[in-house]
């Protein structure tokens, strides 16, 4: 007799990882492939920087290798802490650190959402959401980022969206995959809708330092002290280092409102023991030490953010938004056929890998797909020439 698999999985889609199978295909008919799917900054030739790998030698050298406390290490704890308050995050009540800010985001989801419950999240925006979403039977009630306003939440759409069944608001700040970056009006906003429905505010803000051409950002937990807001962050990114699997969050807002919600998460945290040990001196250094990386990563991401969309927006029946953060693009294709098929055949024919739009969510009727804007000048010119000339030829089709 087969084993029946639980229903929760059934709508569970990561699409990033999902065109690797295609990309196999590819590969095996001899193609060169140029991959764009993945944000993964150390393959592209970037590195972490060299006195967080020394922190965590020195970690392992000192046999910090058994199980660290079920929150953290107090000296990582105290970093945050001070990271919290040098983005001027009000009324921290906690911190914990998981493995990876996803870890985080799925503890936090867990001690809130029940089954049946609904929680907002962008679309498009990280499919991490919806896959916990799912797990959890709760309801996805996504809202829409405008793309004719550089891809702000739609905060219309938004209270639109909210009813007695809403438990929060999914910010991801900088967005994945646009590379926009929210104003402080908006997230004031969103703040208010938070305020006025009782709702938890997540706001992911794991690429808040990688933002050029004059881009600032804001934390959400700087705007307020009287709503529950969980900030989420990590190394992965700003600090390229996604294989040490740490992230954390920062827990703020009136403490009569966020202390059993807290103590639920810390519940869960003790459940799965601690996050990776050694690794957690990494997070002190990181947070304090030397920041010389960023302003060499943020020029280079500037500069290939500048190549993306001047080729992109050259190329007949694409347009695209030009990125200000992260290191991601969200170009919109203008075809009758599912993005999903035009990315399968792009990635069959020419070996460029890219994502479909469908893996993010999208307007209805709209159809693009996520270019990661990490591989070096040169690989982003061959793969964009490729993108054309398919692109060209599908559309005489």
């Amino acid at each position: 007799m087969k084993i029946i698999p639980a229903r929760r999985t059934e709508n569970i889609r990561y699409a990033v990882r999902d065109v690797i199978l295609v990309a196999d295909e590819a590969k095996q008919q001899g193609l060169e492939m140029l991959y764009l799917n993945i944000g993964d900054p150390n393959p592209y030739g970037f590195r972490t920087p060299p006195h967080i790998i020394e922190a965590t030698i020195e970690a392992l050298q000192a046999n910090h290798n058994g199980y660290s406390p079920s929150s953290g290490i107090e000296e990582a704890l105290a970093a945050i802490r001070r990271e919290a308050e040098r983005k001027d995050i009000r009324e921290v009540r906690d911190v914990f650190i998981g493995t990876g800010a996803s870890e985080a985001i799925e503890i936090a989801l867990s001690a809130l959402v029940n089954p049946g419950e609904n929680f907002l999240i962008p679309y498009p925006g990280y499919p991490l959401y919806s896959a916990l979403l799912c797990k959890l039977d709760a309801e996805i009630r996504p809202y829409h980022l405008d793309e004719d306003h550089g891809w702000q939440p739609d905060l219309a759409d938004i209270e639109a969206k909210i009813d007695d069944r809403s438990r929060g608001i999914v910010l991801i700040n900088p967005n994945n995959p646009t590379g926009s970056n929210c104003g402080e009006d908006t997230l004031r906003q969103v703040v208010e809708l938070c305020r006025r429905n009782g709702m938890v505010l997540f706001s992911d803000e794991i690429y808040d330092k990688l933002l050029y051409d004059g881009g600032r950002h804001i934390s959400t937990g700087s705007l307020c002290d009287d709503v529950c807001v969980l900030t989420f962050n990590g190394l992965s990114k700003n600090y390229v280092a996604p294989g040490f699997r740490l992230g954390w969050c920062i827990v703020s807002g009136p403490e009569e409102t966020c202390t059993e919600y807290l103590d639920a998460m810390l519940k869960l945290t003790r459940a799965r023991l601690c996050a990776n040990h050694p690794e957690q001196y990494a997070i002190q250094p990181a947070l304090e030490g030397d920041q010389s990386h960023l302003r060499e990563m943020n020029e280079t991401l500037r500069r290939r953010a500048e190549l993306t969309d001047r080729m992109l927006n050259s190329i007949e029946g694409i347009s695209c938004v030009r990125p200000g953060g992260a290191f991601y693009a969200y170009p919109r294709l203008e075809i009758e056929e599912a993005d999903s098929d035009f990315v399968r055949a792009l990635i069959l024919e020419t070996g460029v890998v890219v994502v479909p739009g469908d893996g993010f969510g999208q307007r209805p009727g709209t159809r693009h797909f996520r270019v990661v804007t990490l591989p070096g000048d040169e690989i982003l010119e061959k793969a964009y020439g490729r993108l054309a000339e398919f692109a060209a030829a599908r559309l005489r089709r």
